[in-house]
């Protein structure tokens, strides 16, 4: 068995590092992840420059450029395909409407997005604590994705554990995305010229954090397993779309086509 760690916070994280101990005894590992903290960077891949891989003292890769241009790099041009891709652990959930900015959850949908079984591991609190517990679970879901024999099809898991000594021994469950308050505003500050500077802002609160939704499993002691997908499609509004604007496209459809 082939696995492929990345992340978000970048090589040197202690998350990856525990994430790779924890993966020690499945397989062959190789970890390729971002030079600098990426956090943030959702998808992005860099197509502006060409990208440089470097090899640290320990062993791991790490790439010049984003989580997603890591996973890229590894699948297109570095290793032949794995049969899992793990990404994290991060420093800070990555729930709700937070998995769309996340860059943990990002190199996990590129395996995912190349055909490839893809978890996106992530600590609810950041600080590191309780690491060591995470990793066990983190280990633990894999063996049991491994003793289940899930790893025939491509899927897309987003796991989220609570900051617990006794994380290894909490329930799982099978969640939902909840929704987040729209985040705070910016912070503006002045820059040593005299320039306006400005901070993004810290993310809302939660919206919808009831019973099903990541949040709620995680608040009441639990392991959050969500499965993703990428398609964005609104399949349920499709239907409402054909009135207003099925005419408009029907009048720009070229004759003939």
């Amino acid at each position: 068995m082939h696995i492929l760690i990345a992340n978000d916070d970048g090589y040197l994280a202690p998350g990856i590092a525990a994430l790779a101990q924890a993966m020690q005894g499945l397989g062959t590992i190789d970890v390729i992840a971002p030079e600098q903290n990426a956090s943030g960077t959702s998808n992005a891949l860099t197509l502006n420059r060409p990208l440089s891989v470097y090899t640290a003292a320990n062993g791991f890769r790490y790439v010049n450029g984003t989580p997603s241009d890591s996973v890229h790099v590894a699948l297109t041009g570095l290793l032949p395909k794995p049969d899992l891709v793990v990404s994290g652990i991060n420093q800070g959930a990555n729930m709700g409407d937070d998995t769309l900015y996340s860059g943990t959850v990002a190199a996990a949908m590129e395996g995912f997005l190349f055909g490839v079984p893809s978890i996106a591991f992530s600590q609810v609190d950041k600080g590191w604590g309780e690491l060591q517990a995470a990793a066990t679970v983190a280990r633990a879901v894999v063996q049991r994705v491994i003793d289940q024999q899930l790893l025939g099809r491509p899927f897309l898991l987003n796991v989220n554990i609570p900051n617990r000594a006794d994380a290894a021994a909490l329930p799982w469950r099978i969640t939902r995305l909840g929704r987040r308050h729209a985040s705070e505003p910016v912070i503006r500050q002045t820059s040593p010229r005299g320039e306006p500077i400005y901070w993004i802002g810290p993310a809302g609160d939660a919206r919808e954090a009831g019973p099903g939704t990541d949040f709620h499993a995680t608040t009441h002691g639990a392991v959050s397993i969500t499965p993703l997908q990428v398609d964005l499609t609104d399949h349920a509004r499709l239907g409402d779309w054909a009135t207003p604007l099925g005419a408009l496209a029907a009048a720009h459809t070229a004759p003939g086509a």
